[in-house]
């Protein structure tokens, strides 16, 4: 529990907003990769933002849920064929993309999907504020049920592609076929469930050959389901490493002729060692709880939703707690910094936090009692440092 503090001049300033390593919005963050790829097979009103990527007749992207930049580079024993892509990554330039912020999947499923950052299309976080009602909304889980078409109202580029005549489809497990996360974020074409990892692999590859122009997309989960409840240092975590490596090879061996492939994911991860220094418990912490209604977002990404007249108050004070380990900004300054992209949508205003705080540093605000499994997690992300933020975009072509 934090401490309280009985006096700013004895503590060192917090840390500066404008030291916060903000996402390659526009050049190379994930909302631009599809835009991208449909770009090259001639989609209207696509643009190629990353530019160091070549045009291919058939394009294939496969998310490795939680496999960041780091945590690859870092395991080459576990990962040989995909460390044998590294210097592909990003159009041959070795360098990885951006996840966005913040980097957690939901975020950054939509982001992918649409093309756009989520200042637009309006997933800002796990969790956040639906203006409308009042309550937390978690955009994973999609609970409290919500209508998807208001809450992101944006066309996929799949569905663009598809209208454009080119061959779309999404190849995942059969339990997000008629998600309302699908739906907003990746629907348009033709989605195919399969449960094996490598049915999956087969019949992407049959889909890329499925017509002149294709755009298909596959994902696979258990990555950053081991990071959770296991850690990125376990055996658990290695083995799905290995697993999700020979899925990739798989793939890449049965591209047919005039395709790219591109491995990425939705983000890195860390761990977190379960002790009060790492692990502040918003639940127990009379400080940092004071004029707060509503807790957002996850434990190293928080959106902060003051009562009525107390946001100034609410800032303030997490600044003095937390400013020397998080960037704690206010709604209108994390907007200015561009935290959630060069432009934020009015319906989405609202749902972003009146305080917004990133963590720098190893640490996680948990809120033990209103989050329990959340709290209990090893592994962690959505913040804006390296090992959350960066993402690889491996590259093989036929």
């Amino acid at each position: 529990m934090a401490q309280p503090n009985t006096a700013w001049d004895d503590h060192p300033e917090p840390l500066a907003l404008a030291s916060a390593p903000v996402p390659e919005y526009g050049s190379g963050s994930l909302a631009d990769l599809l835009p991208t790829l449909a770009a090259g097979l001639g989609v209207p009103d696509m643009s190629a933002t990353i530019t160091e990527l070549t045009p291919a007749d058939r394009n294939c992207v496969f998310l490795i849920d939680g496999l960041g930049w780091e945590q690859l580079r870092a395991h080459p024993d576990d990962a040989p064929f995909m460390t044998s892509l590294l210097a592909t990554s990003r159009g041959g330039t070795g360098r990885p993309l951006t996840a966005g912020y913040p980097a957690t999947t939901a975020t950054s499923l939509a982001s992918v999907g649409t093309g756009l950052p989520p200042g637009a299309h309006g997933l800002p976080g796990y969790t956040v504020r639906n203006p409308d009602t009042g309550e937390l909304m978690n955009q994973l889980r999609w609970q409290p049920w919500t209508p998807p078409g208001p809450w992101q109202p944006y066309p996929t580029v799949f569905q663009l592609a598809h209208a454009a005549g080119v061959h779309a489809a999404q190849v995942s497990s059969p339990t997000f076929e008629n998600t309302p996360l699908t739906k907003v974020a990746l629907s348009g074409g033709t989605f195919l469930g399969r449960l094996s990892g490598e049915d999956r692999m087969d019949l992407a590859a049959k889909q890329l050959a499925a017509g002149d122009r294709s755009l298909v997309y596959t994902y696979f989960a258990e990555v950053d389901g081991a990071g959770h409840r296991f850690g990125v240092d376990s055996d658990a975590w290695r083995g799905q490493l290995m697993y999700a490596d020979r899925l990739v090879q798989r793939l890449a061996e049965q591209l047919p002729p005039g395709s790219a492939l591109y491995v990425t994911a939705d983000h890195g991860m860390i761990d977190v060692p379960f002790d009060e220094q790492h692990r502040i418990d918003f639940d127990e912490d009379w400080e940092l709880s004071a004029g707060v209604a509503l807790l957002g977002g996850e434990g190293r990404a928080r959106h902060v939703y003051a009562v009525p007249g107390a946001a100034n108050d609410v800032l303030t004070c997490w600044r003095e707690v937390l400013g020397e380990q998080f960037w704690v900004a206010s709604r209108d300054e994390a907007i200015a910094a561009g935290w959630f992209g060069p432009r934020i949508d009015e319906r989405v205003y609202g749902r972003i936090g009146d305080v917004v705080a990133a963590a720098r540093d190893d640490v996680l605000l948990i809120a033990s009692e209103r989050e329990p499994k959340e709290s209990a997690m090893v592994g962690n992300h959505g913040s804006m440092t390296p090992a959350e933020q960066l993402v690889p975009l491996l590259e093989v072509r036929s």
